[in-house]
């Protein structure tokens, strides 16, 4: 008789892949580029060749320091040349670029650095002092490392760069290897950080490089929101391709005009908020900003009206962009071209995020999972090498919207036979005012720890200036008393503890909010009648 034998093989591990680290890409095109600038600030400006001897120096500096591969930098600086050329230092070393937002407060920025384990955070002197008790009471057993940009000590930036060698061989990493931690904070007023990859970040360079923005050497991009933010995405874009990047430090429509003319801005990217402001101030003129070759908009929807308005003012130069840190920047885009051909033969199309992006799979899928019927609405879910690997020490966040490697928007739109998407609503509570997101349970959070409040409803309310605004209903305790002074006191503990996008615009007092019978606060109720007769959430 012969006795069956189970054979069993076993596949070897898959070796991680090696890919291009960003930080090298950079310095070949520093080096054909090396005359042309670079980076320019109200400040200073440095020319590419010079970005590369001082992101190597900063590279060299930051293991001086202690730092190992893999280790968190955090960045808590305004607009600025030394944001740049951090991030390409640590593209170089195989450091973890941890950038928080500039605009959050020091009681936000100490849980972002206790959350990322940072080793080290580059900040300015002023900041610094601000920020040290909360990072310290964060993290009490590990402080990190303060690099001072503004310091002309022998401890400060430029004492490192000084005394640090300027050549620097980019370390060999992998795909799956963590560049990034893209900081927001979750719907459920959890802090959380998309894990971006040096794959996510190639992924990421080749939907600009594929996009017909028309970018080239001599260009000038214009980058006025926050760079430790989203706007920071199109940095290597541009300097792989030769690209001036033109850096503001806040935005004042005037002198930002006036600048965008001075410095001949070719391409730029703005919040429908902005545009807004911008349309109010240059209100019967056309062609303001003649070299002005692309404006592209996004991070928050904009009325079809408003569009048309500014490809009056502007011309013909707009191109809307949707996307999410989890996507390392860009999902969808509706061109200049469709932007003209909605002008001409389909208006509606305007009130779309435009057609996926060439690496992009996009799907509209129902409760079931199933991709619905073209027309028909679900939640936007993508594909894709951009996808992020997760949320940074948050596995439980992962798997609610990490499915197979596709990530769940939280969006819910159509798709048309075209393949352009319509976002009609977000299944998420979350509020975007002025481009970012503002999460209420997060807001609510800090409201419940004011001594007068006893209960609290944070949601958006229409803004004629930053689409929509955070507001929020208030419940005081027995004894208390509602007005001005009340107001204020709440105003002022929100800004002790919240960035100034998160701070809630209007407080209204109110006896009860409405609930459901499981005692949850119904939001929507509430919101519903600051809404009605808007079609959508748009400005």
């Amino acid at each position: 008789m012969f006795q069956e034998t189970a054979i069993t093989t076993t596949s070897p591990p898959i070796p991680p892949r090696v890919v291009a680290n960003v930080g090298a890409l950079v310095a070949r095109s520093a080096r054909a580029h090396a005359r042309r600038v670079a980076v320019k600030s109200p400040a200073r400006s440095i020319t590419y060749a010079e970005l590369e001897q001082r992101s190597n120096r900063l590279a060299n500096a930051l293991l001086g320091l202690g730092l190992q591969r893999g280790d968190r930098v955090g960045i808590y600086l305004p607009n600025c040349v030394e944001v740049v050329e951090i991030e390409i230092a640590c593209y170089k070393a195989g450091l973890i670029k941890a950038p928080f937002n500039a605009r959050l407060s020091p009681t936000e920025v100490g849980a972002i650095a206790a959350n990322s384990g940072a080793a080290l955070i580059v900040t300015t002197t002023e900041r610094a002092e601000t920020i040290r008790p909360h990072v310290a009471q964060c993290m009490p057993d590990a402080m990190p490392q303060l690099l001072l940009t503004d310091d002309a000590g022998p401890t400060g930036y430029e004492a490192a760069l000084a005394q640090a060698s300027d050549r620097f061989t980019p370390v060999v990493v992998c795909e799956d290897e963590v560049a990034v931690l893209h900081y927001t904070s979750g719907s459920s007023g959890v802090l959380k950080a998309a894990m971006q990859t040096f794959g996510n970040r190639l992924a990421q360079l080749r939907k600009f490089l594929t996009r017909s923005d028309g970018q080239q050497p001599g260009h000038i991009l214009g980058l006025v929101g926050p760079i430790t933010h989203a706007s920071g995405m199109q940095m290597v874009p541009a300097l792989c391709q030769g690209v001036t990047i033109r850096l503001f430090n806040g935005f004042e429509p005037p002198r930002f005009i006036a600048d965008m003319r001075a410095d001949r801005v070719t391409h730029t990217f703005m919040v429908p908020t902005m545009i807004n402001m911008l349309l109010a101030e240059l209100e019967g003129q056309y062609r303001p900003l003649p070299d002005l070759l692309r404006l592209g908009y996004g991070a928050a929807p904009m009325a079809p009206a408003r569009i048309l308005q500014a490809m009056d003012v502007f011309g013909p130069i707009l191109q809307q962009g949707y996307g999410a840190g989890e996507t390392t920047s860009g999902v969808c885009g509706l061109s200049v071209e469709d932007h003209l051909f909605a002008r001409a033969a389909r208006p509606e199309r305007l009130a779309s995020c435009g057609r996926p992006f060439l690496e992009c799979d996009v799907q509209i899928l129902g409760e079931d999972g199933q991709p619905v019927a073209t027309g028909e609405i679900g939640e936007i879910v993508v594909r894709g090498d951009d996808i992020f690997a997760g949320y940074w020490r948050a596995p439980e966040l992962t798997v609610e919207v990490l499915k197979d490697g596709a990530y769940h928007t939280g969006d819910l739109a159509r798709m048309d036979d075209e393949g352009y998407v319509y976002i009609v609503d977000r299944k998420k509570d979350m509020v975007i005012s002025g481009g970012f997101n503002v999460y209420p349970s997060e807001v609510e959070a800090v409201l419940y720890q004011h001594e007068a409040i006893a209960d609290a409803c944070v949601f958006a309310v229409p803004d004629d200036k930053w689409g929509e605004a955070v507001a929020a209903h208030v419940v005081l305790k027995p004894g208390r008393a509602a007005g001005a002074d009340t107001t204020a006191a709440i105003d002022a503990f929100c800004a002790q503890h919240l960035g100034g996008f998160k701070r809630p615009r209007r407080i209204e007092f109110v006896s009860t909010l409405p609930k459901n019978p499981n005692g949850k606060v119904m939001r929507r109720a509430v919101q519903a009648p600051y809404w009605e007769g808007r079609g959508r959430m748009v400005n």
